[in-house]
């Protein structure tokens, strides 16, 4: 189905400079060229893209003979990334399409594409068409191409369609193609949550079923999946689907094993989403090591008393080995790179220094560059854990305070009197 610039609400004015210079390029150089995928999808539903693909008939090596600026990536999937400073527009090849197109299944084969012994795609450059293109991309509503010539939205999927009824649909059989790509399952997962659609039924059937497929993926792929589907602007839904179709018992099992054991556990990181969404909404910063921290505190809780209790290690000891065990075990699924784990060590290493009764030596984590993560960690807390609101509520007022102001509070908990300001000496007169 073609609908034409009178009928869509895409305009070259919402696409951003740089990835419409790519695509007047490749035009006026005689190939097919289309913004593709999640910037058509959010421009319709009035959002602001975060990132511009482009699909094209041009093969890699011809994109980059037209741009000075690109380099070629990728072994799996063959893409053109054209750099703008420190902007990068992503250009892909139209691919073939899924296996049982018969025009697709003669190419197949080759080097070009390759599955391993369980079904999941290694490689696939088998270039193709754009209607080929299309019916192999993941999901309706990412597979709407907008034509940078007369301007028309091109869909064949259906994907308008399932916009305008809020729909997450899966193109192709549903169970087949979890196969050929487990993070399928999350993407969909993290698209109804960004965009607060439903999960059609036939999508959503063989989740559960196929979740421990997750294991079949690379644990960096998997850390950089859940960091998405945390930092979408929708954690707290992100969360709630995930345990709903048993994946987050695949991606955080010692989590989901706490929050059976500690029902509490799933308010207090239902809380961490919600401040992570604001700051979002707020254009802050954040850095998954604190998410992560939330996910994996009762985890080690749970472990320290235990190396306490059974194996008789001192408090000091136990919190760090069960850091160390905790991490280590859920960086078999997902690699939190190292600057990420030191952080997060450094988050819970502070929480008894900042919880414990104010004193000189509580004082001294205030200079620590991990404060501020810790201190909002703390407040996490608190608003699950009464007998922490007190030095919560103290840590908030001393650093909203001036210097006269904490150093009169500094006083009242450590009990040092006030010290008088020494006199002047009165200036002598010559006589």
């Amino acid at each position: 189905m073609i609908t034409s610039r009178a009928e869509h609400t895409v305009s070259r004015k919402n696409i951003s400079p740089n990835p419409l210079k790519v695509l007047t390029h490749l035009s006026k150089s005689g190939y097919e060229a289309y913004l593709v995928g999640g910037g058509v999808r959010d421009i319709l539903l009035g959002l602001t893209p975060k990132d511009f693909d482009i699909a094209t008939d041009a093969k890699p090596n011809q994109i980059r003979s037209l741009f000075k600026n690109c380099r070629l990536i990728g072994r799996r999937f063959r893409l053109a990334h054209v750099f703008f400073g420190r902007e990068i527009v992503e250009v892909a090849t139209f691919r073939a399409g899924n296996e049982g197109d018969e025009n697709t299944t003669k190419r197949r084969g080759s080097q070009d594409h390759h599955t391993n012994e369980n079904g999941i795609v290694k490689r696939d450059n088998i270039f193709g068409t754009l209607e080929e293109d299309a019916w192999r991309r993941d999901i309706t509503i990412n597979a709407l191409y907008y034509n940078i010539k007369d301007f028309s939205i091109i869909d064949l999927t259906g994907g308008l369609k399932d916009i305008e009824s809020k729909t997450v649909r899966m193109i192709g059989e549903p169970q087949k193609r979890y196969t050929e790509d487990p993070v399928r399952m999350l993407r969909n997962i993290r698209l109804a949550a960004k965009l607060g659609f439903n999960i059609e039924e036939k999508t959503a059937a063989p989740i559960n079923s196929m979740a421990p497929h997750l294991r079949e993926i690379s644990n960096a792929r998997l850390f950089d999946e859940a960091v998405k589907l945390f930092h979408n602007g929708a954690a707290d839904q992100s969360f709630l689907l995930l345990e709903q179709y048993q994946l987050l018992d695949e991606l955080f099992p010692a989590t989901k094993q706490a929050i059976k054991k500690y029902p509490e556990t799933k308010r207090f990181i239902l809380k961490a989403c919600e401040n992570t969404n604001e700051r979002i909404l707020d254009n802050k910063t954040v850095t998954p090591a604190f998410l992560f921290a939330v996910m994996l505190w009762q985890p080690l809780q749970h472990q320290t008393t235990y190396l306490i209790e059974n194996e008789h290690l001192p408090p000091v000891e136990a919190k760090l080995n069960a850091a160390s065990m905790v991490l280590n075990e859920q960086n078999k699924i997902t690699a939190i790179p190292k600057r990420f784990t030191m952080a997060i060590r450094e988050i819970w290493q502070l929480q008894p220094r900042l919880a414990r009764d104010i004193d000189k030596r509580s004082l001294n984590a205030i200079t620590h560059p991990r404060f501020r993560a810790a201190y909002d960690f703390l407040l996490l807390r608190a608003e699950t854990n009464p007998a922490l609101q007190k030095n919560a509520q103290w840590w908030t007022e001393y650093q909203a305070a001036d210097a006269i102001q904490q150093a009169a509070m500094i006083r009242a908990v450590t009990k040092e009197p006030e010290r008088n300001k020494p006199k002047k000496k009165p200036k002598k007169t010559q006589a």
